[in-house]
């Protein structure tokens, strides 16, 4: 990326919540990828309530060489670093596989962030981001990623209407539910190619479209966070009042349900 390029993208994060860099996995290293997560899957039992979601396969870096690679791999974190994002850091050292299944049902719409009784949650900027590797190219027809632009930061009518997200409720939904799986105002599709690297705000709202292919479409997540009651290097914006006077001792109630902090 050159230096416009890199401010482009992360203006977009700010903006839109999310941006898609190309490039960023060579075809060696996919083929190490794909080899490695369809052995995972084939030793797998996925659990019914995950149908959704594909498989759900979590895997530390401690515990797999070829997940290892993928956590320190250069050019994802020199991407990060010219976008302002040097800072974040892999939460727990670890990812999760996820897949659609051939002739998989969509994924249900939701938002990841699970902060929202704390005052970060009022950022401008991205305090908890997922690194999606996909394995394959990904389009509307194997499942590829919806997501609802500048919904990290602005309440939409749909953020009132969801069943929380994943174990708190969406995994145990009927695939007809008129809200989880609703077209929606303003929803784009993000198709991105092999090797491609997808990033997002974990405030934004997501889903996934159905795979209708006889082909397994796989992705890598990898959760990353920034420091808490620090400001980016690169923000030279207002800071909110509510993140400003924030306690950095006080504990917050962890929460999947936007409430104050997240305005019309």
């Amino acid at each position: 990326m050159t230096s416009e390029q890199a401010v482009e993208k992360r203006e977009q994060m700010l903006r839109d919540g999310y941006c898609v860099i190309d490039n960023v996995v060579p075809e060696d290293f996919l083929v190490e990828l794909r080899s490695e997560t369809e052995r995972l899957i084939e030793n797998h039992v996925e659990l019914p309530e995950h149908v959704y979601q594909g498989q759900h396969i979590g895997v530390k870096r401690d515990d797999n060489s070829v997940i290892a690679k993928l956590l320190s791999w250069a050019p994802s974190y020199a991407a990060l670093k010219e976008l302002g994002f040097g800072d974040f850091e892999t939460n727990a050292g670890s990812v999760i596989i996820l897949t659609k299944e051939p002739k998989g049902p969509p994924l249900y719409w939701h938002q990841d962030w699970m902060k929202w009784d704390d005052p970060m949650s009022a950022s401008p900027w991205p305090q908890t981001i997922f690194l999606n590797y996909y394995l394959t190219d990904t389009t509307v027809d194997n499942g590829c990623l919806m997501l609802i632009p500048g919904s990290h930061r602005k309440r939409m009518p749909l953020h009132d209407k969801l069943v929380p997200a994943h174990e708190q409720g969406a995994r145990f939904i009927e695939e007809d539910d008129p809200v989880m799986f609703s077209d929606v105002p303003g929803q784009i599709d993000v198709p991105a190619k092999a090797g491609s690297l997808v990033l997002a705000d974990a405030r934004i709202l997501h889903a996934a479209r159905r795979n209708k292919t006889d082909q397994r479409r796989t992705l890598v997540l990898a959760w990353h966070s920034r420091p808490v009651n620090t400001i980016p290097d690169y923000w030279d914006g207002d800071v909110p009042d509510v993140i400003a006077n924030r306690d950095p001792n006080a504990e917050y109630d962890a929460s999947r349900i936007p409430g104050k902090y997240l305005k019309n």
